[in-house]
């Protein structure tokens, strides 16, 4: 295939039909190039940082995190089976230990080298042939390279999603993509639109810097404590799950104890059951509610030059606004008819949420959001499509019936639970039933 000179930094990626280019060195690429490299199965990595890590590379240029970020799951509810963290990590690591230990996964097994960094990938196509066409941008500039096939596994973390607010605001606009450190704050009048994990935890990091932090809401969230019982709280009941309903009484009794009812603090009552939205990993930020270090306001009705006016008529004037507001799923090199994705509110239709029926050699990893699933769910989604391309060859009948499940009905795989039809929950699924489900097909196809 054409390459722009000889010193192209991609001349050591098998150029044939037999490489799988796996997009990504987040922990969902390192899975795959992993599982690819245990199935004896040639891969190319694209990167677009200078290492791996993903977002927990807080240098990288799509890094989301910020100085104070640390896992919302514990180490061993989230690490990879077959790679524990050290003892001397603390239970929720930071993003420092977290890029270590992804480039010691990387170190350990040689996958570093199988990766081209400071590259992006621009457009990925499949040629009419069964083979894929990857083009990148790096270094040596415009690179075209042919594969057998494609494993996107970019994240689900770079893609703002930017609300549009009516009128205009005099002072900055951040989203939290951008917010690297608290000092940004200092002396100034805050307000973080959004509730989610990330929107707390700079709430959390903002009272200590700005002169006043508001947090504006138009839900109400179940705010669960890191520690229960001196424990991990995502380690207590790790064995046999409960049914949802029984498991969504005793742990909303449970949370009562331990922090109390957020309504008392100024959040409106949840108008759904627990767990059926992400839980809210942060109980710091009720401490300082109640120590008048933050308040609640409602959802925001428009933007009034120096402040903001609030749904409810009251209004506040500000310097900073912070959108916590999520992000957008972004494969911006796929088209987005191979995914049957019909766009933004909205996740592709994929098998397990892996595996398209538009084309057997494109797969998607790390496209799943779950309490719990930790990165060896994501793990055990790179073993099944490395166990797929394998029964290829060693197992035909078995590959020819997993390819029919995927042109089929999509599974349950919400365990009972029902969640909030929101843009970010649309490719929410339960990490038991899940887990389950992918297991399950790894065993029929071995």
């Amino acid at each position: 295939m054409p390459s722009v000179n000889s010193t192209d930094p991609l001349d050591n990626v098998p150029d044939d039909p037999d490489s799988y280019a796996v997009i990504g060195a987040g922990s969902s690429g390192l899975a795959a190039a992993r599982n690819l490299q245990r199935a004896g199965i040639p891969w190319a990595g694209y990167e677009l940082a200078s290492g791996v890590g993903g977002l927990w590379d807080i240098s990288g240029p799509r890094s989301t995190v910020y100085e104070s970020a640390h896992l919302i799951s514990s180490k061993t509810t989230t690490q990879f089976a077959e790679f524990p963290m050290r003892d001397e990590v603390a239970d929720y690591p930071s993003h420092r230990d977290l890029l270590g230990y992804f480039r010691d996964f990387a170190s350990t097994h040689g996958l570093s080298d199988g990766f081209t960094f400071g590259t992006e990938v621009v457009s990925a196509r499949p040629t009419g042939d069964g083979s894929w066409t990857v083009v990148s941008t790096g270094p040596a500039g415009t690179v075209e390279r042919r594969h057998a096939g494609v494993l996107a596994a970019n994240g689900t973390l770079s893609e703002p999603s930017v609300p549009a607010f009516e009128g205009s605001f005099d002072g900055e606009v951040l989203h939290t993509s951008a917010y690297k450190s608290p000092t940004v704050f200092t002396g100034k009048r805050v307000l973080i639109i959004g509730a989610g994990n990330s929107g707390c935890d700079i709430a959390v990091d903002a009272v200590h810097h700005a002169a006043s932090v508001d947090i504006s809401v138009r839900r109400g969230y179940y705010f669960v404590p890191k520690y229960l019982f001196g424990k991990p709280a995502d380690t207590l009941n790790q064995g046999r799950p409960l049914p949802p309903r029984i498991k969504q009484a005793i742990d909303s009794r449970v949370l009562k104890l331990f922090t109390g009812d957020p309504v008392k603090f100024g959040f409106p009552a949840p108008d759904y059951k627990i767990y059926e939205s992400h839980p809210i990993v942060n109980s710091l930020v009720l401490h300082h509610l109640g120590h008048g270090d933050l308040s609640v306001k409602p959802d925001v009705r428009r933007l009034d030059g120096d402040g903001v006016v609030f749904v409810d008529g009251s209004r506040a004037a500000y310097d900073v606004v912070v959108l916590a507001t999520g992000y957008h799923l972004h494969y911006p090199f796929l088209d987005p008819a191979l995914l049957r994705w019909a766009g933004r509110g909205s996740a592709p239709d994929l098998y397990l949420n892996i595996f398209t029926q538009e084309d057997p050699n494109l797969f998607v990893l790390g496209m799943i959001e779950a309490s719990g699933i930790g990165w060896q769910g994501r793990y055990e989604q790179a073993e099944l499509v490395a166990s797929y391309l394998r029964a290829r060859t060693s197992n035909p009948a078995a590959a020819r019936s997993f390819e029919d499940r995927v042109a089929g009905p999509r599974p349950d795989l919400s365990g009972g639970y029902h969640y909030l039809g929101l843009e970010r929950m649309s490719y929410y699924v339960n990490k038991d039933a899940y887990r389950s489900a992918v297991r399950a097909e790894i065993e029929r196809l071995a």
